[in-house]
């Protein structure tokens, strides 16, 4: 049984729908001059056939009219005039000028449009005053009621399209951002431990290959581990980008529940965390518990960086509307080592932003007592997964 979304009927797009918009508007014209073709002869056949010919022209001409809506416009009320000006049989021709001109502004050349539209007006005025029988004052005013009508309509349209694709664009800048957060958090902390573990264990097998065995077995194992759930995580961060079919990611969403796993890696690190809860802590909605995650994720990587610390305190206080994430460390500055401090401050963004993001905001520097303190303030009156976004 086919779906509905299948069965559901597609307008054409692009050339044929260009190609639709023009044989059906030939087709009404067509039928609204049926009579210069039958009945008693106001013409002869030679006139009549020229004027089919420009019927034909001016509907024609809008077949290109999304990839040259002024030209398209200009022939149809070129050949239009013309036609209205030889014919001795009145018809709907107009029509093809009319839906030109929405067509112009729609494409966001309003000025094009007046100025086709003031051209046509000129026109007929003049006939009119030279004594053209079939239009008179008040249809001249009609028709302006119909070209301004038009032209507006056309521009509502393409500032409606153009807001629609900024939305789009903005959406899709803040998609890239956000997976671009998730992967600098991601990777950053898993490979600032990688980095850690590896570099105690070359030391220590520097010093004493023999003594120093049995730690750098730990560290290497410490670094297994590590990757390995660098490895997990990317693939659940890209999980966003996977083609239409793909398996989901199984692994859990990164979330305080597995805070532990944060406190666990960063001692094998060398870094002894404590985490201190207070309040009401959970549970949070998604997006506050991820927030929440990753900045502790990231406070523990610049720690594990730049601290030289040996230990940091994670305190989490929680009173229903919102949640406080602290975390200090008994740092005493950035390592010795440039090349491993990166762009500074990009850490310290990330998690800002993240912050604001969810309405909230976060402040980081010297803790009074001495290291370092990062302090974020998440909001919590946000929807869960289970709950039905306002609108």
């Amino acid at each position: 049984m086919p779906s509905p979304a299948r069965s559901r009927l597609r307008l054409p797009r692009g050339r044929a729908a260009d190609a639709a918009l023009a044989s059906g508007l030939f087709l009404v014209v067509g039928l609204g001059t049926l009579r210069s073709l039958i009945g008693a002869r106001e013409e002869p056949w030679a006139v009549t056939a020229a004027n089919w010919v420009l019927i034909a022209v001016a509907c024609g001409a809008l077949y290109f009219s999304s990839r040259r809506p002024v030209a398209a416009a200009s022939v149809a009320a070129l050949a239009t005039a013309v036609y209205y000006v030889t014919s001795a049989y009145d018809g709907p021709l107009l029509l093809a000028v009319v839906v030109a001109l929405f067509l112009v502004a729609a494409a966001g050349r309003l000025h094009a449009a007046v100025v086709i539209a003031a051209l046509c007006l000129i026109g007929t005025a003049l006939g009119t005053i030279r004594g053209n029988g079939d239009v008179n004052q008040g249809a001249l005013f009609m028709l302006t009621g119909w070209f301004v009508a038009m032209i507006t309509l056309g521009g509502l349209r393409h500032s409606h399209l153009a807001r629609a694709r900024e939305t789009e664009e903005r959406a899709a800048t803040q998609e890239r951002l956000r997976i671009a957060r998730e992967l600098h958090d991601v990777v950053g902390h898993h490979l600032s431990l990688i980095n850690v573990q590896s570099t105690a264990a070359l030391r220590r097998l520097t010093k004493d290959p023999a003594a120093g065995a049995d730690q750098a077995t730990e560290a290497l194992g410490a670094v297994k581990d590590a990757s390995r759930e660098a490895l997990r995580e990317l693939r659940a961060t890209l999980g966003v980008l996977r083609e239409a079919g793909e398996a989901a990611p199984t692994a859990p969403a990164p979330g305080l529940g597995r805070l532990g796993e944060l406190t666990d890696a960063a001692g094998a690190a060398g870094l002894a965390v404590t985490v201190h809860r207070t309040g009401d802590t959970g549970p949070l909605p998604v997006e506050a518990d991820l927030a929440a995650y990753r900045i502790v994720q990231e406070s523990l990587t610049n720690v594990a960086r730049h601290a030289r610390a040996t230990r940091a305190d994670i305190h989490l206080d929680g009173d229903g509307g919102r949640l406080t994430v602290t975390v200090t460390d008994d740092g005493r500055g950035p390592a010795a080592d440039p090349a491993r401090t990166g762009p500074p401050g990009s850490g310290i963004t990330g998690m800002r932003e993240r912050a604001r993001a969810l309405g909230g905001d976060l402040t980081a520097g010297p803790a009074p007592g001495g290291g370092f303190s990062v302090r974020a303030t998440l909001p919590l009156a946000r929807t869960t997964a289970t709950e039905e976004p306002r609108r």
